[in-house]
């Protein structure tokens, strides 16, 4: 078995500005499944990025 080394990841904080009811559903969504918000919008992202299409990349 391998050893555990934990490791800090690079994070950057930045702003966004969305739409009120677009947030509300985001809001909704994270906490029917108990995650939080950022993470919510971090796994969003990361399935559009990687479902965006090769065609688009």
């Amino acid at each position: 078995m391998s050893k555990f080394i934990p490791k800090k990841t690079e994070k950057d904080v930045i702003s966004i500005r969305i739409d009120t009811t677009l947030l509300e559903q985001l809001d909704k969504m994270s906490a029917a499944i108990d995650i939080s918000r950022n993470e919510m919008i971090v796994q969003c992202i990361e399935y559009a990025l990687n479902n965006i299409g090769d065609n688009e990349k």
